[in-house]
């Protein structure tokens, strides 16, 4: 609704995890650097983060940067147990399978491919989206998978992407083999205040806007507070706040635009105000309230003749 008003081509916060609008602060920059090393030393790679953080979107970037000679089964839904997971990966590769083929049907199958595309100096990677949804079981049967190898390395490397739980539940007894097995691990956390104030900025310089500061600083700066710097909450606030200003036909957002736009999307109260007209608003209110409360008392006692003259 309201691109052509900001002169936008596409909308700046847009909560796809689109890698045209990856921002690479410096969690981010090192959370890809881990990545893509990770992958080429083989074994396990662990990237964690909270919700929002923008983990998928990054994940997406560093997939379409792979190389050709990179084979990428991307699985997005974890839950999944032993034979589905299987399947799904080989699927994934491009890989026929049997419709009645079973867990070892199915790993030979992987096999064969994962040695055919070794063989032509080719990788292979399976990325495992919100992996704190597997089960211990299925992360037992992708430990498994690594055991696919030849006399000089790996034939599988295995990219595991979810939520802090994810780390708990890799810390338990029963999955030391597979903690063992992880070369490069990451936890991505929010950004603070510059790097949310760029990271808008960025977004709409990526959209097109040939104005990138249509938020004023104090709005940059109430975005961060309402956030957290969790990315996908500034997406969802700068959006609402975008459409706020257009409503109003303002052509920059400032301050009370974000605050309306947060105690819509998030329930938050109203920001606190550090004017000197707010820091004395309560107590003369208090003092006009005891005033009339006195006055009408007084009225009451003179009326009903308790203060009789002498």
């Amino acid at each position: 609704m309201y691109l052509e008003h900001f002169g936008l081509q596409r909308e700046p916060f847009s909560i796809a995890p689109d890698p045209r609008c990856l921002y690479l602060s410096a969690g981010h920059g090192e959370a890809l650097a881990h990545l893509v090393y990770g992958v080429s030393a083989g074994g396990f790679v662990l990237l964690t983060g909270e919700i929002g953080a923008g983990k998928t979107t990054l994940c997406r970037a560093f997939m379409e940067q792979a190389p050709r000679r990179c084979h990428i089964a991307f699985v997005l839904n974890p839950r999944q147990e032993g034979d589905d997971l299987l399947r799904t990966i080989c699927q994934e590769f491009g890989v026929a399978v049997p419709q009645q083929a079973g867990t070892k049907a199915l790993t030979d199958l992987l096999n064969e491919f994962l040695l055919r595309t070794h063989a032509v100096g080719h990788r292979s990677l399976v990325v495992v989206d919100e992996a704190q949804a597997l089960s211990v079981d299925a992360l037992e049967q992708l430990r498994l998978l690594t055991n696919l190898e030849t006399g000089d390395g790996k034939l599988l490397q295995i990219v595991l992407i979810g939520q802090p739980e994810l780390r708990e539940m890799l810390a338990r007894p029963e999955l030391e083999q597979l903690a063992q097995r992880i070369v490069a691990r990451y936890h991505l956390g929010p950004l603070d205040a510059a790097q949310t104030a760029r990271y808008v900025q960025h977004r709409l310089v990526t959209a097109g806007c040939a104005h990138p500061a249509l938020f004023e600083l104090q709005a940059l700066a109430r975005v961060h507070a309402c956030t957290q710097g969790v990315p996908r909450r500034i997406n969802v606030l700068c959006d609402r706040a975008l459409l706020g200003a257009f409503a109003r036909g303002a052509a920059i957002v400032n301050a009370s635009l974000v605050d309306e736009a947060a105690r819509e999307v998030f329930g938050l109260p109203p920001a606190r105000t550090h004017s000197w007209l707010a820091q004395w608003r309560a107590p003369v209110l208090a003092g006009v309230a005891v005033a009339a409360v006195l006055g009408f008392a007084l009225g009451a006692l003179w009326a009903g003749g308790g203060w009789a003259g002498g």
